[in-house]
C-alpha cells in the first residue's frame, strides 16, 4: 500500500502545465520555424512528459532521433502533462489538432486507473480522443497501460482491456504494453516503480518505435 501512495503522488505531481495553456501553441510556433515533413505529436501524462528526467532523455526527443537516424525527417512534438487524466485530454484535444500532427502517439488512463475511474468512463474518454483525431484525417497510435495493484486483480483486467478494445474497435494500432520491460523493474525506474528513468526511456523507445514506424510507412506520401 505504502508503494502505491508514492506512486499515486509521482503521477498526480504538480501540473506542469494546465490543459489548454499555451505550451502547444508555443510548439507549434517552433515547428514552423524548421524545415520537417511531417509531425507526430506525444499525447498523454508524466509518462511522456518525461517526469523527473531531461527533455532530451524522454521517449518523444528520443524517438525524434530515432527517426532522423532511420532518414525520416518527422517531428515529434512532446505534449504530455504531468497528472493529466483521460477527461483532460480530451478538453484540450483542440489544441492537439492545430499542431496539425499526421500521427498522434495516445498514451493516457493510468491516473484515471489510480482513482478508481470506472473503466467504462476511461473507454468513453479514449474513444471520443480517438475520433476526434481520426475525423481530422489523423493516424492515432495507442499506448496500450496497465495497473499494478495486485490486491484490485478485477479492476486491473477491466482497466487493461480498454486499450485492445478501443484499437480493435476503431482500427487502429495499438502498442500492447507501453512500459514493457520497464515497470517494476528498479533498475529502469525512478523510486516508484513506474516513471521511466534515462536508461527506462530507452525501452519505452525500443517498445514504441516499431508501432510509429508502421503509422509512418502509411502515412509517407500523406502526411502534409
Amino acid at each position: 500500500m505504502k508503494g502505491m501512495v508514492i506512486l499515486m503522488a509521482g503521477l498526480v505531481t504538480a501540473m506542469l502545465g494546465a490543459p489548454g495553456s499555451g505550451g502547444d501553441r508555443e510548439a507549434l510556433a517552433k515547428l514552423e520555424q524548421k524545415g520537417v515533413d511531417c509531425t507526430v505529436v506525444a499525447l498523454g501524462d508524466s509518462l511522456t512528459e518525461g517526469y523527473g528526467v531531461k527533455e532530451k532523455e524522454a521517449y518523444p526527443a528520443r524517438l525524434e532521433r530515432k527517426l532522423h537516424e532511420a532518414g525520416f525527417r518527422w517531428k515529434v512534438i512532446n505534449a504530455g502533462i504531468s497528472g493529466e487524466k483521460s477527461g483532460e485530454t480530451l478538453i484540450r484535444i483542440n489544441n492537439i489538432l492545430e499542431l496539425k500532427p499526421a500521427i498522434v502517439i495516445l498514451e493516457i488512463g493510468v491516473n484515471d486507473g489510480f482513482q478508481g475511474l470506472d473503466p467504462l468512463i476511461i473507454r468513453g474518454n479514449i474513444e471520443k480522443i480517438v475520433h476526434i483525431l481520426k475525423k481530422h484525417g489523423i493516424t492515432v497510435v495507442l499506448a496500450g497501460m496497465r495497473m499494478f495493484d495486485t490486491q484490485l486483480r478485477r479492476y486491473n483486467s477491466a482497466f487493461a482491456a480498454i486499450y485492445p478494445e478501443v484499437a480493435k474497435r476503431n482500427d487502429i494500432i495499438l502498442i500492447p504494453h507501453f512500459l514493457e520491460g520497464v515497470a517494476g523493474d528498479p533498475a529502469m525506474t525512478r523510486l516508484d516503480g513506474i516513471h521511466p528513468n534515462a536508461k527506462g526511456y530507452r525501452i519505452v523507445v525500443d517498445t514504441v518505435y516499431p508501432y510509429l514506424l508502421k503509422a509512418v510507412e502509411s502515412r509517407k506520401q500523406n502526411c502534409k
